[in-house]
């Protein structure tokens, strides 16, 4: 089968396609064939290993797991022993952190893995894109406890992470104000979003509401810029470690302090959350967006424009080409 390796940690030139083995389902596993996958900010971090801590799962020197792609959507074309949740024909997503494999022909999931079939009226790549964004949204307004009325700003509302904020937030009953250039506004006032603030214009920071949550999915701000936007008890919570590692300690010690705090969540994603996704999904509460396709041998041209910072929502891999 072909897939997209690399074997040393650095820019997107180290990924090259070559042919490699196609792997068999072991006992309680299903074998999948790729028909969509996606290159993502996981996918960029652990590639490059640009936050060192990531080695402490990928592998210090060299990557353990040669093949990257956390999410995918495709077809089962055999089972393993045992399994009895799916079977041969199955269209199915899903999203896989821990051995990745998304960017080959074919990949195992065990068949207890975050892994759902497709809803009927849904294609192939209106399903892939929409686990690994939406699961670091979800585990960060669930540790916020964002409630129905809340008032919540969305920092980077176009990006895979913010996009799906928005979505699940306006599910949750959320009020909702979103931060994007201007030619989105339209665009994320149709994810549900109640305002619109164009960062090219206008300093959010500056703004006289007061927020309950403020949600920075793209790690370009700060607890001490965003803290006189809190309410009270306010909750502010970013995608990125911040300035010299500073959410971590943050999330520490401001949660000691009373009132306003970080949080610095550490992400879960289990078997019922991929069911909620499926069914916001289904019932249309849920739509990833996406930005451009590539196909399996334009992958390094992926890497690079994700990288650019410049995509809105997703970037898609056409595995069948």
């Amino acid at each position: 089968m072909k897939a997209a390796i690399y074997t040393q940690y650095g820019p997107p030139e180290v990924v090259s396609v070559v042919e490699t083995e196609k792997p068999l389902p072991a006992p309680g596993e299903v074998l999948i064939k790729i028909h969509v996958a996606t290159v993502n900010r996981t996918d960029c971090g652990f590639r490059s290993a640009e936050y060192f801590i990531s080695r402490l799962w990928s592998g210090l020197i060299k990557p353990h797991t040669k093949i990257l792609g956390n999410e995918f959507a495709g077809e089962i074309v055999a089972v393993g022993e045992e399994v009895t949740r799916f079977r041969v024909g199955d269209r199915v997503f899903g999203y896989d952190d821990s051995r990745f494999g998304g960017h080959a022909e074919y990949k195992v999931v065990a068949e207890d893995g975050t892994l759902s079939t497709i809803p009927h009226h849904l294609a192939y790549h209106e399903v892939a894109a929409a686990t690994e964004g939406a699961h670091y949204a979800l585990s960060n307004i669930r540790a916020a406890k964002v409630k129905a009325g809340y008032h919540v700003l969305v920092n980077g509302a176009t990006g895979a992470i913010g996009s799906a904020a928005v979505q699940i937030l306006r599910y949750l009953g959320a009020h909702i104000t979103a931060v994007c250039a201007a030619p989105h506004a339209d665009l994320v006032n149709g994810l549900g979003a109640d305002r619109v603030i164009d960062y090219l214009s206008d300093d959010f920071t500056r703004t006289d509401q007061k927020f309950d949550f403020i949600f920075d999915a793209v790690g370009k701000s700060s607890f001490g810029r965003c803290k006189p936007l809190l309410k009270k008890s306010g909750i502010y919570v970013s995608t990125e470690l911040g300035k010299n590692g500073e959410n971590i300690p943050l999330a520490l010690l401001t949660p000691l302090l009373g009132g306003r705090k970080a949080i610095f969540p550490i992400p879960r994603f289990t078997g019922d959350d991929m069911q909620f996704l499926t069914e916001l999904l289904a019932g249309g509460d849920l739509r990833p967006l996406i930005d451009r396709y590539y196909t399996l041998d334009q992958i390094v041209d992926a890497y690079r424009y994700v990288e650019t910072g410049q995509k809105i929502g997703n970037v898609l891999i056409n595995m069948t080409g």
